[in-house]
């Protein structure tokens, strides 16, 4: 930037890293950095800071975009996906489950099609006393204003226990450390009783960095996944460059 001069400059890192390295970057910048979660923008939970010297930047309006929004298929876990990463491609169920990273997602099953050998999981709901806690969904199960637990990972300790999202959730905790730490596990119920995990799409991958479909086409899945992780989310570029004086 120095040797440059430009006129304007950004530079981006994580939300996370530690307060005495956004110091020493502001410091050597002689900006302070912007916030901007791509949630606002996107289907994914991405916290990243931005220095710029471009006037005025405020946040972006958040456009309610959810993990649904952008499938291809399948059903979400969650409402916004977990950040990208340009490891993606090693992704395994047990990241999204216990790790909450490397988003998956569940695909309805066709029984007849597993030669029986599916195992159907149904949750045992729970009643509740308040008359406008509950009502039906579209498959007929109750939607309840307690938790509903459904299922537990290894001995089933606080950490470990599975509640399904027809319920509500547990308190949520400051000891979010491994598996569900004291917040708990959730899972979906499919229409049959039975969900399967899949990763993300390449073309989902690229939704969640505001990409156009199949942008990154033309590389190995593998490649396609860490240029997608260790990108910019498009729409937050573009939105702070919308800054820069006509």
């Amino acid at each position: 930037m120095k040797e440059s001069r430009p006129t304007y400059f950004l530079y981006e890192n994580n939300d996370s890293i530690h307060k005495n390295i956004k110091a020493e970057i502001s410091k050597e910048l002689g900006v302070e950095p912007i916030m901007i979660n791509s949630a606002l923008v996107s289907a994914q939970q991405r916290k990243r800071c931005y220095w710029t010297n471009i006037p005025n930047v405020t946040q972006p309006e958040d456009k309610g975009i959810l993990l649904k929004d952008i499938l291809v298929s399948g059903l979400p876990w969650q409402d916004k996906s977990y950040c990208m990463t340009s490891s993606y491609n090693g992704a395994v169920f047990r990241n999204t489950l216990e790790r909450k990273q490397r988003t998956m997602v569940a695909e309805p099953v066709i029984l007849n099609d597993l030669g029986g050998k599916a195992r159907t999981i149904k949750a045992q709901y729970q009643s509740t006393s308040l008359a406008n806690a509950a009502r039906q969904d579209g498959f007929g199960a109750t939607m309840v204003a307690v938790p509903v637990r459904v299922g537990q990972i290894g001995k089933g300790g606080q950490g470990q226990r599975i509640y399904s999202v027809y319920g509500k959730s547990v308190t949520l905790s400051a000891n979010g450390g491994g598996q569900g730490a004291k917040t708990g596990l959730y899972k979906i119920d499919l229409p049959d009783g039975d969900y399967i995990i899949r990763k993300l799409y390449p073309i989902e991958a690229e939704r969640l960095q505001t990409l156009p479909d199949n942008y990154t086409e033309g590389i190995s899945n593998t490649q396609r996944y860490k240029c997608i992780g260790n990108g910019w989310t498009v729409d937050v570029i573009a939105h702070i460059l919308g800054f820069i004086p006509k």
